[in-house]
Formats: structure tokens, C-alpha cells, sequence
């Protein structure tokens, strides 16, 4: 099994900045891909960004604002928030694909929630 442990969220004010964490521990061979969701209330989950070990891709409502990076020796991936806004507001999840066992699987972590209010 995987275990995800997610931290960085909180309130802040429109223009401000928030980084997320995401470590990944367990049982794995590699880990395949790391990335950031996020819900909005009353809105479906979508992709803000994934980074595999030679690309990433950002959605475009955050990019230029949000970063994606990655520390392999600490199997954590980061979000770096900046310049936020009201919209941003949302739960974001972290996902991860690792590979095991010869296989691929995903797990998400729990969500940490991100509020952008004055």
C-alpha cells in the first residue's frame, strides 16, 4: 500500500501565496507520476498539474500562477501557489501513480482545502 500525506492548505487573501506538499510512502517500486486536483463546491475534479520524470503539464486557469515540482529522494511533490484568487478556492488532492508488483496503480491522498477570501 501507498500512503499519501498532504499539508499546506489554509485561508488566504486574494494575491497571496500557498505551497502545498504531497510524500508518498510505502510499498512501490517507482513512482511513475505525481500531481494536483482540485474540486471546487458544486464542481467536477480537474487536473491543476502532473509531473512525470521528463515533462509537466499545468492547466491553463493556473498556469503562470501554480508550479510543479518534485523531490525524488523525499518522494514528495509540491504546488506552488501564487498570485491566488478567489476561483482557486477548492480541495486539492493529491494523486500519485506508482508502479508494483508489475503493475501501475493511482492512489489520492485526502485533500487539503484551500480557501482565497479577503
Amino acid at each position: 500500500q501507498v500512503q499519501l500525506v498532504e499539508s499546506g492548505g489554509g485561508l488566504v487573501q486574494p494575491g497571496g501565496s500557498l505551497r502545498l506538499s504531497c510524500a508518498a510512502s510505502g510499498s512501490f517500486f517507482s513512482i511513475n507520476a505525481m500531481g494536483w486536483y482540485r474540486q471546487a463546491p458544486g464542481k467536477e475534479r480537474e487536473l491543476v498539474a502532473v509531473i512525470r520524470s521528463d515533462s509537466t503539464n499545468t492547466a491553463d486557469s493556473v498556469k503562470g500562477r501554480f508550479t510543479i515540482s518534485r523531490d525524488n529522494a523525499k518522494n514528495t511533490v509540491y504546488l506552488q501557489m501564487n498570485s491566488l484568487k478567489p476561483a482557486d478556492t477548492a480541495v486539492y488532492y493529491c494523486d500519485v501513480n506508482v508502479r508494483r508488483d508489475r503493475s501501475d496503480f493511482a492512489y489520492w491522498g485526502e485533500g487539503t482545502l484551500v480557501t482565497v477570501s479577503p
